[in-house]
């Protein structure tokens, strides 16, 4: 008895549980529900029955992780007894044949509106319902609704799946097209509030469940005492279902938030996990009361005096011997409360618009502001499968911050990168990591190629929409770029891991030391099953100049120095993977590779380390950041120079530089001011190491693995604006399409895939 026998992940906080439990299976009608405890010690919870089955035996609860005793009932496993199931409870649903039926359920509310709508239509009526979520992956038992009902009619507020509104719009529409006899509401209190005033408008008769403040069941403790009609009620006798009409809702949502400081205290009993209250989460976006009232709080002048935050940094002599040591060592809480004061919530914000993944940035800034900061980082990861990675690496003065309403005004613009990876290391050091909300599993196979930053923003959106993702990558980690590109002083491998930890626990799958287009081919992953590829292999090809003595010995490009220091930690003594230490080192390039190679040949012992650039440093694509944490740990930048030959000693390895002297001349096609070469002005430097760093292509191979693949001119995978290629079940992004580009930019390639791809699996 009260065995789980099995257990379906629904979204992040919901999931469905099928019980052992046949005397209550067998007496179980529409509308009733169950007491369930968890430990000895544990908290009565009222929840109503979704399903049951007589025959086997067994009942089906749908659980929303809300806080420690609904958390601690989640946590349970397949072959785990719950402590006690006591029912079935209440009253049951009355029904009959009222004619046309409009059931409103929001949340977990649709659970135990599945039965009623069963029932209704049973008993001859025309139903229609009417699903409502704030997002795509909050829309549950989507299919069995549909399966008792005549119209689904499905209603997100932020639009990502059916149409974007409140579920009282969808209510509405109904009632105004044609004429609705009955009208039932199940899901938050407020949202049920919202419906009967609607539908008492229009004088329909409506019922509302309300078991969601019971505490005993029984009738014994008077806790779930509402009025109704002007008089006193008992939810778990005389309901839970009651005219919606009759119902004081304000009392009762006074009620319900009774214990809240106590719930919030309580809720520290976990270890792994935090429960936000639904009450909470009801109201986020920028017309929230709480939002309201920060914006209250202080006068914009005030906010724009602030000024920006200035990031806490090792010292820069210690951290040039430190290879592995972050550079930055983020804000402290105090720094990040002032920061997102600055931040002026715009009734338009531009900031968003620079944002290729379309992170709800006032949203999560002003959520660190009021000092929510594990609700800041669940803001971000709704939209960035990476914010401890993007808080880091992601060029947000050329993005995000660029379009910032401080910088119209004179001021420098709030430091949105900065809070960014507050928000995201402050969950991961907090142990509170929570998991985007999961779509019911669809069954559809998905494959991903490439690992890298693309990759896993496409995995973790189709994750998210019940997508059964395999992601396959080449080499024995994962994470692509962000882990044999990005030196751990930048973006610590641990930091990848957790993200990529994230990722797993949403349901992706990894297989590694797998190449597609020689280990396994697409035809293959099609034979297996798989809808859906999505390319992100990358430009792992590097770019040399082809310059006389360019294949000297101790020349090598960025990205092998960078995989065999990072991927291979050939730096170490341990080690196998060799790895060069030169002295005097070169590094040809000006972007934000060329800044991580030098930087490392500096940690690796370099005793000069140069940036030679044949253009000015204000061309310098690298970030400003980087070129200035460069130029502090001691690295020496040679602007408007460019090596035109390398000389090598008796054996082999090179020894000199010969580089030309340069001057700019009219912007190239980048918008940026062509280099010309100063006839006869060379100068010879002496180096014993040299790393190449202007740029990468697409690697060839999956690519010509494709029979009938697009190409474009330089070898990326053509794509239209929806990422799809010429093949209509393939679809690409990141460097393999861009040939190179930023790590936000490959995010928002893959988020646009994963969008694209679910709209064309789900008309097919």
């Amino acid at each position: 008895m009260n065995r789980i026998l099995q257990k379906e992940h629904f979204s992040e906080k919901v999931f469905k549980l099928v019980l052992e439990a046949p005397l209550i299976a067998k007496s179980r009608k529409a509308g009733h529900f169950v007491i369930v405890r968890v430990g000895e010690k544990g908290e009565r919870m009222p929840l109503t029955i979704a399903a049951a089955d007589p025959v086997k035996g067994t009942i089906t609860l749908v659980v929303q992780e809300v806080g420690l005793s609904s958390t601690r009932l989640c946590e349970l496993n397949v072959g785990d007894y719950i402590t006690d199931v006591v029912g079935p409870l209440g009253k049951a649903t009355h029904i009959e044949n009222f004619g046309t039926v409009v059931c409103a359920g929001g949340g977990v509310g649709v659970a135990p509106m599945l039965p009623i709508v069963q029932a209704l239509k049973a008993a001859g009526n025309r139903v229609i319902t009417v699903l409502a979520g704030r997002t795509k992956e909050l829309i549950i038992l989507e299919k069995e609704m549909r399966e008792s009902s005549d119209e689904v009619i499905i209603m997100t507020d932020d639009g990502s799946y059916g149409q974007k509104g409140l579920v009282t719009e969808g209510v509405e529409a109904v009632i105004k097209r044609e004429k609705v006899d009955k009208c039932f509401a199940i899901g938050p209190a407020i949202m049920m509030k919202f419906v009967c005033l609607l539908t008492k408008k229009y004088d329909i008769p409506t019922d509302v469940s309300l078991n969601t403040i019971m505490v005993d069941g029984t009738g014994m403790c008077g806790a779930c005492r509402i009025t109704v009609g002007g008089k006193t009620k008992f939810v778990c006798v005389d309901g839970p279902e009651f005219d919606g009409h009759q119902v004081d809702f304000d009392e009762m949502l006074k009620r319900m938030g009774a214990f809240k400081d106590i719930e919030r205290e309580e809720i520290h009993k976990l270890d792994t996990k935090s429960a936000t209250c639904e009450a909470e989460q009801a109201a986020s976006g920028r017309n929230a009361e709480w939002r309201e009232a920060l914006r209250k709080s202080m006068k914009p002048k005030e906010r724009t005096a602030i000024p920006r935050v200035k990031m806490n940094e090792l010292d820069p002599e210690y951290r040039s011997h430190s290879r592995k040591e972050e550079v930055n060592l983020g804000l402290s809480e105090e720094q990040a409360l002032t920061e997102a004061k600055r931040c002026l919530d715009c009734a338009n914000p531009s900031c968003m618009e620079g944002c290729p993944v379309g992170i709800d940035i006032p949203g999560f800034v002003k959520n660190i502001e009021r000092g929510e900061f594990l609700e800041a980082a669940r803001t971000l990861k709704k939209t960035s499968a990476l914010p401890a990675v993007c808080g880091r690496v992601c060029p947000q003065e050329k993005q995000c911050e660029s379009k910032c309403i401080h910088l119209k005004m004179g001021h420098e613009a709030v430091a949105i990168g900065y809070l960014e990876r507050f928000a995201a290391d402050y969950e991961r050091e907090s142990g509170q990591i929570s998991v985007p909300e999961i779509a019911a599993k669809n069954g559809i196979k998905i494959a991903v190629v490439g690992s890298g930053p693309a990759g896993l923003s496409f995995a973790g959106d189709m994750a998210k929409m019940g997508y059964d993702v395999t992601v396959f990558e080449a080499l024995h980690e994962i994470g692509g770029v962000l882990k044999y590109g990005i030196p751990e002083f930048r973006l610590p491998n641990k930091i990848v891991d957790v993200e990529i930890e994230n990722l797993s626990k949403m349901g992706v799958t990894f297989v590694k030391d797998c190449i597609i287009g020689k280990t396994i081919s697409v035809e293959d992953l099609e034979s297996e099953g798989f809808k859906g590829i999505f390319v992100a292999s990358g430009a792992g090809l590097p770019n040399f100049m082809n310059i006389p003595g360019e294949n000297s010995i101790n020349i090598m490009s960025s990205n092998e120095y960078l995989t065999r220091v990072n991927l291979m930690d050939a730096a170490s003594e341990d080690a196998d993977t060799p790895v060069t230490f030169g002295k005097r080192v070169a590094v040809i390039g000006g972007g934000n590779t060329a800044m991580d190679s030098v930087r490392t040949a500096r940690r690796l012992g370099a005793e000069k380390a140069m940036i030679i650039y044949r253009r000015s440093e204000a061309e310098m694509p690298a970030r400003l950041e980087e070129v200035k944490h460069a130029k502090e740990e001691g690295v020496e930048f040679l602007t408007l120079h460019n090596p035109i030959e390398y000389i090598a000693d008796e054996k082999g390895r090179v020894k000199q530089v010969v580089l030309q002297k340069m001057e700019l001349g009219e912007p190239d096609a980048s918008g940026r001011r062509s280099p010309v070469a100063i006839p006869g002005a060379t100068v010879t430097l002496d180096i014993d190491m040299a790393i190449v760093s202007v740029g990468v292509s697409p690697n060839p191979i999956v690519p010509n693995s494709i029979p009938g693949l697009e190409l474009g001119r330089k070898g990326t995978i053509a794509v239209n604006d929806d990422m799809q290629s010429s093949i209509p079940t393939i679809y690409a992004g990141g460097d393999i399409v861009r040939g190179g580009a930023t790590v936000i930019l490959a995010m928002g390639d893959g988020r646009r895939a994963a969008a694209a791809m679910d709209r064309q699996l789900r008309q097919a």
